[in-house]
């Protein structure tokens, strides 16, 4: 399977801009809105690459039925999601699966998604949300994400 470690964490928040502000004063971080990817799911998303860090809050009339809503209700704001990079994303969810996890929901986009929403920094984009909740405290996703080679 090729673990590849932590690629990032999803942070729920309430308000999204002031989430970005907070987290680019504090690291840094470079923000890259990815709203496209949460519309279905009534979440607004931006992505910090440079930090590992992936921000989501409910869309405005979404308060209370988005996919945030209700660990945002329960919880308040924190991180919601870890994703950890592999190198096999098929791989890992068979393996997953053979423990007993279940996938959630899954993602594999075109080059043509990548670069029209993603910037183009990859050449491979596929994820695996997996039903890790109740066993592990918070939800695990798996993530092969290949950057594009420089040059």
């Amino acid at each position: 399977m090729g673990l590849r470690g932590v690629n990032r964490v999803m942070i729920a928040v309430h308000d999204l801009e002031k989430a970005k502000i907070l987290y680019s004063d504090l690291l840094g971080a470079t923000f890259h809105d990815a709203h496209w990817t949460g519309e279905p799911f009534g979440i607004a998303v931006s992505i910090a690459w440079d930090a590992g860090i992936e921000l989501c809050a409910p869309l405005p009339g979404r308060e209370q039925d988005s996919a945030v809503s209700a660990f945002l209700a329960h919880r308040g704001e924190g991180v919601m999601n870890v994703f950890f990079g592999v190198d096999d994303g098929d791989a890992a969810m068979e393996r997953a699966a053979a423990h007993g996890f279940g996938c959630v929901h899954s993602l594999d986009y075109t080059q043509e998604e990548i670069d029209a929403h993603l910037g183009g920094f990859f050449r491979r984009y596929q994820e695996f949300m997996i039903d890790s909740a109740e066993r592990c405290g918070f939800a695990i996703s798996l993530a092969r994400i290949d950057e594009k080679a420089d040059g």
